[in-house]
């Protein structure tokens, strides 16, 4: 390993941010900027699916194990080198291939992030995180002494950006952040830690989680599990700082509930909410991305609008230290942006298309196959309804008409003729909703359409209070309600095992395919405590052929395929 990471031609860092090649900067600012890119498949193994694009031509590096990482190419600082072989030891196929990625600074859409892997995805991004840091640094110590023995005034060094902070992790929840910080520490072991107290004792909380929850449940949800936060660390030789000003800190992490507070809160004087600290981020970390979609996705998207703006006051910034990229308001495309997630969605998608231009590339992974919930057999019948929807912004309206005209006209008929024979077989309709905005739809098509009125229902929400969720599944389990409307994000948070669910209706695709194995189990029981018998319990699910990513990870990949092609019908029916 050189000496000296800065001087390094080869180094990424080097050839990125500090000194990148200026025509060929401009001609990937321009490739970018007109959104082309060129696509490359790439196979870090034959189980996941890589697809990188690139401003140009591109061959992107192998590295064959974690001492390729530290020793050759990637210019890891001496100082996290011995950290950096603990921690990555015995790398995987996959973590090989994300090497690169991640320290030739390239974007990255990671959509297989698990409960098993999260521990070695969060030291690999905290690594970079602090090798950024580090190189940042030095570099700018280094300059200050040319800069004091220079006595000509003549000397032109450019080494950073607008504001200090350098790096942004979002995450859900502060035990995650807590989990993150963790990592961080580890590797860069720090001699002093200044308000380290004050940091556990508001992201540490003892929360233990019942082991008979799913993995995923348990992984999000154990310890400290509030979503709004938002703190500030600062990194010095010896010395990490907690809780430091924005405008003094080197990294910023939050939820975006957190950060969002603080992009569009006013001071007492009334003055507009400052901004700035997020106009010179170079590396911004989103971890557990899908759990945040089932919080306010607006909050990261507002985020994101902001990342890497002009400086509405840039009072104290040295204009001549600042980068010439910076200058020219072209930090969004040398921006790095790394997004784990546990599996794609359109939103994840969309985000990457639209703020995701970096002129190193930027790559999506996921797995290269689902084996969906049918791989196992199930005694329950299994039917998926395609919708014919012209385009996904008419799939709501698509979708609402026919559960209108195909669903509730069954449900209604079986509740009629349950209360006339003073019978609860028409109860245990347990209607799954993913999205909100569907739910409230359906919620007052229940309560106020002639077609509904003959339909006992309650209905749980992730709004509802626990005296509503307890009357609800009450009343759901003796019968009095024949239809319960439950929405996704409720499920998400609480993870209910509902009794008394003869048969579920999926409105739509869960994002999470988990959630539909849940569902599966809920009539299971039902079948094995002889509540209904096994050819009356049924799963249905609504889908059109723009619900693709989701329904992959239902039904599996083989089977996806046909499914939402135009040459099979439209009913397929399981068991």
């Amino acid at each position: 390993m050189q000496s000296s990471a800065d001087e390094d031609e080869t180094d990424p860092f080097e050839l990125h941010f500090a000194n990148p090649d200026e025509d060929e900067l401009s001609n990937k600012i321009k490739a970018a900027q007109e959104n082309s890119w060129t696509p490359q498949k790439l196979s870090p193994s034959a189980d996941y699916k890589m697809t990188g694009q690139y401003p140009g031509n591109f061959t992107p590096r192998h590295v064959p194990g974690v001492e390729g990482l530290v020793d050759k190419g990637f210019n890891i600082k001496p100082r996290l080198s011995e950290a950096s072989r603990k921690l990555l030891k015995k790398a995987t196929a996959l973590e090989q291939a994300l090497f690169p990625i991640i320290f030739d600074n390239q974007d990255l859409l990671f959509g297989a992030r698990t409960p098993s892997n999260a521990d070695r995805l969060r030291n690999l991004v905290s690594l970079h995180a602090l090798n950024h840091l580090y190189k940042t640094r030095d570099r700018i110590i280094k300059n200050n002494t040319k800069l004091a023995r220079d006595k000509t005034g003549s000397l032109e060094l450019r080494d950073q950006g607008f504001t200090r902070p350098k790096v942004l992790i979002l995450t859900a929840t502060r035990s995650a952040c807590y989990k993150i910080v963790q990592a961080m520490l580890a590797i860069a072991s720090p001699e002093q830690q200044e308000n380290k107290k004050r940091f556990e004792d508001a992201f540490i909380l003892d929360n233990p989680i019942p082991s008979d929850r799913p993995a995923d449940y348990i992984d999000l949800f154990a310890g400290n599990n509030d979503d709004e936060f938002r703190v500030g660390m600062k990194f010095t030789r010896k010395t990490v700082k907690f809780f430091s000003k924005f405008a003094n800190s080197d990294i910023i992490l939050a939820s975006p509930l957190g950060l969002r507070r603080s992009l569009t809160t006013t001071d007492k004087k009334g003055s507009p909410p400052n901004t700035d600290f997020l106009s010179s981020i170079e590396i911004c970390i989103v971890d557990q991305a899908d759990a945040l979609l089932m919080q306010n996705w607006d909050h990261l998207t507002h985020i994101f609008t902001h990342l890497n703006a002009l400086p509405r006051n840039p009072a104290g910034t040295d204009f001549s230290r600042v980068r010439n990229w910076c200058l020219n308001a072209h930090s969004p495309f040398l921006r790095q942006t790394i997004l784990l997630a546990a599996y794609l969605t359109p939103d994840l998608n969309a985000l990457f298309t639209a703020h995701m231009r970096n002129i190193a590339g930027r790559v999506k992974i996921c797995p290269a196959n689902y084996p969906g919930h049918l791989a196992v057999p199930m005694p329950i019948k299994q039917t998926f309804n395609r919708i014919a929807a012209p385009s996904p912004l008419a799939a709501p309206d698509t979708r609402f008409a026919h559960f209108c005209t195909a669903i509730v006209p069954a449900l209604a008929a079986r509740s009629k003729r349950a209360s006339a024979n003073s019978s609860t077989t028409a109860a245990g309709t347990l209607v799954c909703v993913p999205s909100y905005y569907d739910f409230v739809r359906l919620r007052n098509f229940f309560a106020t359409s002639t077609a509904a009125q003959n339909i006992s229902f309650g209905a749980i929400s992730e709004y509802s209070s626990p005296t509503q969720v307890r009357q609800a599944r009450s009343h759901f389990g003796t019968g009095r309600f024949s239809v319960l409307l439950y929405s996704g994000r409720a499920h998400h948070f609480q993870r209910y095992r509902i009794r008394g669910v003869r048969s579920v209706v999926w409105y739509g695709v869960p994002d999470n395919a988990v959630f539909y194995g849940e569902g599966l189990e809920m009539v299971l029981a039902s079948v094995e405590k002889g509540v209904v018998g096994v050819g009356e319990a049924r799963v249905r699910m609504l889908f059109t052929r723009w619900d693709g990513l989701g329904l992959e990870r239902v039904v599996g990949s083989e089977r996806v395929r046909g499914m939402v092609g135009e040459a099979m019908g439209d009913v397929f029916e399981f068991v």
